[in-house]
């Protein structure tokens, strides 16, 4: 095996591959958007450019998240010789964050916590020649990248690296622009120099039918939800014949909203907001019957119920839980002992799994916390199974010292299954798993990559994509899918453009390190 050899690189460490290479050198070229799966070694691009820098002047790396700046700070401090590293969070007092600024080579910091000290005046930039954007393609609108970018001095390297830039290309422009990356550098696992290190993904859908209840529930619930489209139907706030969905009601919503903010203060209006409130509530209980079952939907009408229930505020619950469809709908939801037949798959799938390894790893996804507290309980009664809930922050959930835990369990073995929330898609060091299991497709291309990047890091890995017959989870995984492909084509056509000079930038020229 071949190794890099830098000065600044602990000799016999870091293995040296050709796509990391020829990444590093188009870095040092301009300022470029590096997009890399995941599980092939963004963070060690990201050591070998700074390996480049650091005696030109300070690094400045910006995580989202504590655990992903404790995963830098690791590699870092293991790998990088002669330079002093630090972490600098929301966590580290204001004083001490800017002793750390000024007595430290490397900084690894949280977007926010930086731009408030920038923007405070607390430290500037001039002494950096580097600053790495992870998880780059968060840096749109007015997140913390695009604040922190517009302190950066023309003489700074500026780099961004993501494992899904997403499908639309018009925000992959957006974080070009806001982040100053002029140059896109992208990898998939199909290229020739990527491909030696790339182990077996294989991706399994597996389609299940909605047993007799639950489509009698989901029957009942459409009746109601259709009363209501029709009534908007005749307020000419929706045409007949349209598809409902979340994102319309919303867009009505939003219409509505406008409207009574200017001063339209009349009986249409309130009765279209009423309405639109009344069906994205019956749409949610539609989703979940279909696509999470019959506990995560018994938990959501109690929420519904008990909302029904309050003196004020409640007139839209109160509205839906009297109509005769849903008082028919509780008899079934309340009577029924069938759960949805994902449970019973994802259960399989576990057993088989650790039978056939009995050292594998398992990680399931699920949109809802109440479906991942649901699942986690189910699959404890697995043979061998040692189970995990890995879930976010809010309410009674786990605080980010606690996930950090959890997944060092799942390293050590401690845990074999972990059950997870869309906190385990992004921004947490998860080992690579041998299966992963999506209990529903997600629409978005972004985090359908990141969830499927958990598993064929290290050995060959599968993924489970759950899809229940002609509901929802049939146009999510269409949706994403699409957006995939699109994400794929508009990375190859937006490089093509920037090679060609075609640039979108008003000033073409290039960021140089002139000055260190």
């Amino acid at each position: 095996m071949k190794y890099i050899v830098h000065p600044c690189i602990k000799p016999d460490t870091v293995e040296e591959r050709s796509y990391q290479t020829s990444m590093v050198k188009g870095c040092l070229t301009s300022n470029s958007l590096l997009i890399l799966p995941t599980g092939l070694g963004k963070t060690i691009v990201a050591l070998y450019v700074a390996a480049e820098y650091v005696s030109k002047g300070k690094v400045m790396i910006l995580a989202p998240t504590k655990p992903l700046l404790d995963q830098h700070k690791g590699t870092f401090e293991e790998l990088m010789v002669g330079h002093s590293v630090c972490v600098v969070s929301g966590e580290v007092d204001q004083k001490k964050r800017a002793e750390l600024i000024a007595g430290n080579d490397v900084i690894i910091g949280t977007p926010q916590t930086i731009c408030n000290d920038l923007e405070s005046g607390r430290y500037n930039l001039d002494g950096f020649s580097l600053i790495i954007y992870d998880e780059a393609h968060r840096g749109v609108g007015d997140y913390a990248y695009v604040r922190v970018a517009e302190y950066c001095h023309k003489g700074m390297r500026s780099i961004g690296m993501t494992a899904s830039p997403g499908a639309n290309m018009n925000r992959i422009k957006e974080v070009c622009l806001n982040l100053d990356l002029r140059r896109i550098d992208a990898r998939t696992e199909d290229d020739r120099d990527v491909a030696p290190y790339v182990h077996d993904t294989y991706i399994i859908h597996l389609t299940v039918n909605l047993p007799e209840e639950l489509l009698k529930i989901v029957d009942l619930l459409k009746k109601e939800l259709g009363k209501y489209v029709q009534e908007m139907v005749s307020l000419k706030l929706t045409v007949p014949g349209r598809p409902p969905s979340r994102k319309h009601f919303l867009d009505i919503q939003r219409t509505l909203q406008m409207r009574l903010n200017g001063g339209e203060k009349t009986a249409y209006v309130y009765r279209g907001l009423a309405l639109t409130s009344m069906s994205m509530k019956l749409y949610h209980a539609i989703m979940l019957a279909e696509t999470q079952g019959i506990t995560p939907l018994k938990i959501y009408l109690a929420k519904l119920e008990a909302e029904a229930d309050q003196d004020k505020g409640g007139r839209s619950a109160k509205d839906v839980t009297g109509r005769k469809e849903y008082l028919d709908m509780r008899k079934i939801v309340d009577s029924t002992k069938v759960e949805h037949p994902k449970v019973s798959k994802v259960m399989s799938i576990v057993s088989k799994t650790l039978y056939d390894e009995p050292d594998s790893k398992v990680m399931v996804f699920t949109q809802y916390r109440d479906t991942c507290e649901m699942i986690a309980n189910k699959l404890s009664a697995v043979e061998n199974a040692r189970v995990g809930m890995l879930i976010g922050q809010s309410g009674k959930g786990l605080k980010q010292k606690q996930q950090i835990e959890l997944l060092e369990k799942l390293r050590s073995g401690e845990v074999n299954v972990i059950v997870s929330t869309s906190v385990g898609e992004e921004g947490l060091d998860i080992s690579s798993t041998n299966a992963v299991i999506f209990y529903e497709p997600i629409p978005s291309e972004i985090r359908t990559i990141q969830r499927r990047g958990r598993t064929g890091r290290k050995n060959d890995g599968d993924v489970y994509v759950l899809i229940a017959k002609d509901t929802m989870d049939e146009a999510a995984e269409s949706t994403s899918k699409r957006k995939e492909e699109n994400m794929r084509a508009n990375i190859e056509r937006l490089n093509q453009e920037l090679s060609r000079g075609h640039g979108f930038f008003p000033d073409s020229s290039q960021r140089s390190l002139d000055g260190f």
